[in-house]
């Protein structure tokens, strides 16, 4: 492990989140941001804060977005090397009326057992205070996993929030991410992120990962349950095949003729 991921590691250890600067190239960004366009104009009545987990098995290019190996590079460090997806969800807040994330923790929403996971959240806009960046508050990532509570009263993306009395919002810390470069956090930390009234787009795409001795407790398949590197656990999950790019169905990104899932490897692309 290099000097940035142990330093990285040990601040995610003691807060609860870590920050990595440009992973991602200009290209895949720029495909990223194509595919935002193209699933609002497949999807049209829904939110762009609302682009889930469902939409991934059929998806080519988001699999193969999710899969990249200088994600998985990073994601290994925390999870180790057996890795799997357990959903991933575009928040794309419009200029000037994107909705707020209220504080929450992600853990208390997930079926998972035990509750071993890191969501890396990959910026496909610059996102600054200004558009309503993802903020956390250090070393909540300790607290147990709460009840979260229903909050309709005003317009938000999840519909809910943690007791505000748990949130020091004085401890707030923003995480000003240019686009192609990531943050990663804890389940059981409070974040959240405030309302797009800017004339700049803020685009986040959340990844779940979990490593593959976590099991998805669900009643059938889960909707977006991929193995990503190394090896699955009999009797944990049972994932689902790697969709095959169609040309007229889906977008067309680089290299989608050749992408085969597991074609990227850790060393990257064949």
């Amino acid at each position: 492990m290099n000097s940035h991921l142990m330093q990285a590691k040990k601040h995610y250890d003691d807060l609860g989140y870590a920050v990595f600067p440009d992973v991602l190239d200009a290209e895949i960004v720029r495909e990223a941001q194509e595919h935002i366009a193209w699933l609002m104009k497949k999807y049209p009545d829904k939110r762009p804060e609302l682009l889930t987990h469902d939409l991934v098995a059929k998806d080519p290019f988001w699999v193969r977005l999710i899969s990249d190996p200088r994600l998985l590079d990073i994601v290994e460090q925390f999870i180790g090397p057996n890795i799997a997806l357990f959903a991933s969800h575009y928040i794309c807040k419009p200029p000037y009326e994107g909705r707020p994330v209220l504080w929450h923790q992600d853990g208390s929403y997930w079926p998972l057992e035990p509750m071993e996971v890191v969501t890396l959240w990959l910026a496909v806009d610059d996102s600054v205070r200004e558009n309503g960046c993802l903020r956390v508050i250090p070393g909540t990532h300790t607290m147990q996993l709460q009840q979260m509570q229903q909050r309709t009263d005003i317009d938000n993306v999840l519909d809910s929030e943690v007791d505000p009395s748990l949130v020091d919002e004085a401890k707030a810390v923003d995480l000003i991410l240019k686009a192609g470069s990531v943050s990663i956090h804890n389940p059981n930390i409070i974040h959240g992120s405030e309302a797009n009234h800017s004339a700049m787009r803020r685009c986040g795409l959340t990844i779940r990962y979990i490593p593959t001795t976590t099991q998805i407790k669900s009643k059938g398949p889960w909707a977006s349950a991929f193995l990503l590197r190394g090896e699955a656990v009999p009797g944990i999950n049972t994932y689902l095949p790697y969709p095959r790019y169609v040309e007229g169905e889906h977008m067309p990104f680089r290299g989608c003729e050749q992408w085969q899932g597991h074609s990227m490897t850790k060393e990257g692309e064949k």
